[in-house]
């Protein structure tokens, strides 16, 4: 990306975060429709790829319903974009009433041992308001990792946008990350992590829907590393503006094994969870890259 389109995505990004949070909450939710409707229309390259992951998630799908899936995706897509807009201006007391989580028992009980919480999720519904629910509602603060974004200002923005939350935000290259979080763990901190995409040399295999695919290994690595209890959780929006959770039983660390065995069979856990959630409400998640390693191999 160029210095001149850098400036442009930095500038339309500042643009929404500046003028859709002034919107009235109806014109936000029309205007991230009619931006759904238009991208979905114009069948890019996201649209094909979501309706390709979707299908997956689906295999029993017409063409016709996997339209209708992506349809809904994409007007679920721009939904978290418009949510996340206005987030910063959001009165705190609708996380009590528009974000409801089933069993957020089992995350107040872990957060009330000491041993620290991991909570690791997929890329359903809007992660940063459930966030924001953890701050508002739980009433804990939490520590969580972002992608170093380019261009470097719209990294800084989103930076900005998820600490004005009340969110500790690490960059997610280099190591020091991972030391960081051990410590905020060890201290019986929480940390949040979305953990459903890695494609990187470090990414555990996992059977996902039939198939293979690679997540992070960073939440189990720090439950074995720290002690901390580690929770799935996945989400799926309901009719706007109400968003639901569900917080899933801790995935333990297995009492035998090597620490890539165990590593491994954590990982295939929170997978799926992770599917369970994601089945239920394919139309939620939001995966417009490509994630299972058959897709990622040349075409001829």
């Amino acid at each position: 990306m160029g210095k001149a389109q850098d400036k442009l995505v930095d500038g339309l990004y500042g643009l929404g975060w500046a003028g859709v949070k002034k919107l009235p909450e109806p014109a936000a939710v029309a205007l991230g429709r009619k931006i759904a409707d238009v991208a979905w229309k114009r069948r890019g390259k996201s649209v094909l790829r979501l309706e390709s992951n979707l299908a997956r998630v689906v295999p029993d799908a017409t063409p016709e319903r996997l339209r209708e899936l992506s349809h809904a995706g994409m007007r679920s897509y721009m939904r978290y974009w418009m949510e996340s807009f206005r987030l910063p201006t959001m009165d705190p007391r609708r996380f009590s009433t528009d974000v409801r989580f089933q069993d957020e028992n089992l995350l107040r009980e872990a957060l009330a041992t000491g041993r620290g919480v991991i909570v690791a999720l997929p890329h359903l519904a809007n992660w940063d308001l459930a966030g924001a629910w953890a701050i508002g509602h739980i009433g804990t603060p939490f520590t969580t990792v972002a992608e170093r974004l380019k261009p470097e200002s719209l990294y800084d923005r989103f930076v900005a946008y998820r600490e004005s939350l009340g969110m500790e935000v690490l960059p997610h290259s280099g190591g020091a990350a991972f030391g960081t979080l051990a410590r905020r763990l060890r201290s019986g901190g929480m940390v949040c992590l979305v953990a459903d995409r890695d494609l990187s040399a470090s990414g555990v295999e996992v059977d996902f829907f039939g198939a293979k695919a690679r997540m992070p290994a960073g939440p189990a690595l720090l439950a074995q590393q720290t002690g901390a209890v580690l929770l799935p959780a996945t989400l799926h929006y309901g009719d706007t503006p109400v968003m639901y959770g569900r917080i899933h039983p801790e995935v333990e660390v297995p009492g035998t094994g090597t620490r890539t065995e165990k590593t491994a069979a954590m990982t295939q856990a929170l997978a799926d969870a992770f599917a369970w959630g994601i089945a239920a409400h394919p139309q939620d998640w939001h995966m417009l890259q490509r994630l299972w390693l058959d897709d990622l191999e040349e075409r001829p």
